[in-house]
């Protein structure tokens, strides 16, 4: 019977067991609650957040309830009942023109594709999805957290939040947070099992702490979505963050021009030369939903009257983008095998594009007049409805309000859109320095911001659209660029940029820009002569390099010198798209707009503050201290740093006798580091006089002996004598301490030398 007592047994007869079970099951509630905020951040942005909360707190209930008796076998089952039917629901939640299109092959290829990197956003019916998915993993975790099983509950709960990580969805603040309740949940649940104690609780809270900040140093997963905790202090470029953010993009902070040449474009007109756009708007980003397919045959265009043209692009450096004008129907060159369509109709190269490689697209420009599109109406198909009018559930109503404000009267699509463009070129002003906003950024940029970038204004802007039920979407590019010949671009990473699309039925979609022309186009003019007085290479072709020997500007006008942007004659430029002129957008500038390469609203009065760390920095600081003070209490470093602080330092108090008897313990402590300890059948006198015989002691020590048998022994003492007890104690103690002992005693002999020579 003895030898089959378990360690918990054992302890629980010796009275010595704890109960962690409290604090493990919070890490498994921790590690759960870190990946259902993906879940629950994706039915916000899709649509369903209210039945999430009520799904997923069922599903806690459940587990709880059924914990008790239900058995683990039947709750695997149950939980593979509940992963099935799930996804079954999904499948028939997906509509037909795109269910039409699954294969095995496909299913099979967008699951890899979700463990490389697919975010789940990009998802079709992703809420209905995130529904599905949800209550399997949770079940079975809390299920198993209720039986105390608490390395397989945390090997499920892990298991989906690594699914989440490797999707890019699971930040590094989320992953890390989830990794810290796992380890507690284990940590605990083992000290729990095994009778643990309170004193053991410091090693598990300094393992916790190294691995959240060895976990902070480094990207979470090599090549995946999720980045460090410290990335480089580098401004990105606006090319880095809207031509070559793939399938996601985060409005940023501050960004930068690059100069860097990038296509050549050889095409009859100027256009907005186009590389994607993005449907889904997660209140701090977008993203690009559905796959990419090979490209096969050609395209279908827009479905209202439309222009031919042809472009012929080159790339001058490595690139991972196919721009063109709206529509591409066709595509040919060297490009033509690699190149895939996205669901929203953009090519997109397979494989980066080289040096010298070109290709050659067709598009179909919609053509169309102002009086076509306000008599366009409101018979959107469905699917660009169910796409193109989402925001998240969390947008605000103040929101909502400001656009009906902005749009006022106006009873068609157009005349809003005209409106909202207008109000954010008249009311914003443009710059490359702004600080990245923590909540909505188009809620921040109305109501908090004073200026933005094109990230920003057209965020805003497909915002205030979609509250008004007007579907919009953002798209990303690159303007005309340098013209250097009659039919010939040099399209610089300066040029790129993000504009606004509306639809309209019968026409298809439209293009509005809100970022004012003039300052976005002086910053890339004095980006572009920086870099070419600086002999920065890779900014010029032998064709845009300029004259030095010429009396004409060494900088030519971005975009040959006509905005693509003007737009205080929008009306006419529509009008003019029947006759093959580009339409353009407002140009006005506000009133008091700043040069964007100052910064714009960024100055402080001539005072630079430091740059302040971000709250995850912060936190993770806090978390990195909590966990060297753990560490340093099971190695013993608080105790012996409380015990030198204790012998070091001394309040007084309104008790001399009380101030005297500590000064003694000190001095005893000095003494038995010194010398020895005081043996228990010693008394303080004979300690003393035997410590006098052996080694001989200063003076002061026998002052302040005979202070403290006063104060004991005696009637007590004064608070001249408890003063003086307490000085010398302070004497010898730093007196005996490396370095600062012998400045003390340097200058001991100092004052004496004086005296004698007084």
């Amino acid at each position: 019977m003895s030898r089959r007592l378990s360690l918990p047994s054992l302890a629980a007869v010796a009275g010595e067991r704890e109960s962690f079970r409290g604090p493990a099951l919070v890490g498994v509630a921790v590690l759960t609650l870190s990946y259902l905020s993906v879940l629950y951040h994706v039915t916000n942005v899709v649509g369903g957040a209210d039945v999430f909360v009520l799904l997923v707190s069922g599903t806690f209930l459940l587990a709880t309830a059924l914990g008790r008796f239900l058995r683990i076998r039947t709750a695997v089952f149950f939980t593979l009942v509940l992963l099935v039917g799930g996804t079954i629901t999904y499948f028939l939640a997906i509509p037909e023109s795109q269910l039409s299109l699954l294969s095995p092959e496909r299913i099979l290829s967008d699951s890899v594709a979700l463990l490389t990197g697919l975010s789940v956003l990009r998802l079709t019916a992703a809420d209905v999805w995130a529904l599905a998915i949800a209550p399997g993993p949770v079940f079975l975790s809390w299920y198993l957290a209720m039986r105390e099983r608490y390395v397989w509950s945390v090997t499920v709960g892990g298991t989906a939040l690594g699914l989440f990580v490797l999707t890019g969805d699971a930040g590094t603040t989320t992953t890390l947070i989830g990794v810290g309740g796992a380890g507690g949940a284990i940590g605990l649940g083992t000290l729990d099992r095994y009778g643990g104690t309170v004193a053991q609780l410091d090693t598990l809270v300094a393992v916790l702490a190294a691995m959240v900040v060895l976990a902070a140093s480094l990207s979470v997963v090599p090549g995946g979505a999720a980045q460090p905790l410290l990335p480089d202090r580098g401004s990105p470029t606006v090319e880095a963050s809207v031509v070559n953010s793939s399938e996601r993009i985060e409005v940023l902070g501050s960004i930068r021009l690059s100069p860097q040449v990038r296509y050549t474009i050889e095409a009859d007109e100027r256009q907005y030369w186009q590389t994607a756009s993005y449907d889904r708007y997660t209140g701090d980003g977008w993203v690009r939903t559905g796959n990419t397919d090979p490209y096969r045959s050609r395209l279908q265009g827009p479905p209202g009257t439309s222009r031919r043209l042809v472009q012929t692009v080159t790339a001058e450096s490595s690139v991972s983008a196919m721009p063109a004008a709206w529509k591409p129907v066709a595509v040919s060159g060297d490009a033509a095998q690699r190149t895939r369509i996205t669901q929203q109709g953009f090519f997109l190269p397979a494989t980066s594009l080289g040096v010298g490689e070109s290709y050659t697209v067709e598009s179909r420009v919609p053509q169309y007049t102002p009086e076509q599109l306000r008599r366009a109406g409101t018979d959107y198909p469905e699917a660009v409805r169910a796409s193109y009018l989402q925001l998240p559930d969390s947008t605000a109503p103040r929101v909502r309000e400001r656009a009906a404000e902005i749009a006022g009267d106006e009873d068609n699509a157009y005349d809003t859109a005209v409106a909202i463009e207008q109000w954010l070129e008249e009311n914003k002003r443009y710059s490359l320095t702004v600080e990245e906003p923590d909540g909505d950024v188009a809620e921040s940029f109305l109501f908090e911001m004073d200026a933005g970038y094109c990230t920003y204004y057209a965020t805003t802007m497909v915002t205030l659209l979609r509250t008004q039920g007007v579907p919009a979407r953002m798209s990303v590019g690159y303007t005309s660029g340098e013209q250097v010949a009659e039919n010939e671009y040099v399209v610089r990473g300066l040029d790129s940029h993000a504009w606004v699309e509306v639809y309209f039925p019968d026409v298809g979609w439209v293009r509005f820009d809100p970022t004012p022309a003039s300052p976005r186009e002086t910053a890339e003019r004095t980006r572009l002569a920086e870099a070419r007085q600086s002999g920065e290479a890779g900014v010029d072709t032998n064709q845009s390099q300029p004259d030095i020997g010429s009396t004409a500007p060494a900088v030519p006008p971005v975009g040959g010198g006509e905005s693509l942007l003007n737009n205080s004659t929008r009306n006419e430029s529509l009008r003019g798209n029947l006759e093959g002129s580009v339409p353009g957008v407002n140009s006005t500038t506000p009133a008091g707009a700043v040069d964007p390469g100052t910064g714009g609203d960024g100055g402080s009065d001539g005072i630079n503050l430091p740059e302040l760390p971000s709250r995850e920095t912060l936190g993770f600081g806090v978390v990195a201290l909590v966990g060297l003070a753990a560490g340093a209490r099971r190695l013993g470093l608080t105790a012996w740093a409380a015990r030198e602080l204790r012998l070091r330092y001394q309040r007084r108090t309104d008790d001399p006798d009380a101030d005297v008897d500590r000064a003694y313990s000190r001095l005893e402590r000095l003494l038995e580091r010194r010398y020895r300890q005081r043996r228990p059948t010693e008394t303080r006198r004979s300690y003393l006089a035997a410590l006098g015989r052996g080694y001989g002691l200063d003076a002061r020590v026998e002052r302040v002996a005979e202070i403290h048998e006063r104060s004991r022994y005696g009637s007590g003492v004064s608070a001249s004598e408890a003063d003086t007890a307490v000085g010398l104690v302070d004497e010898l103690v730093w007196e005996a301490t490396p370095v600062v002992g012998d400045l003390v005693a340097r200058r001991s002999r100092r004052g004496r030398a004086v005296e004698t020579t007084a």
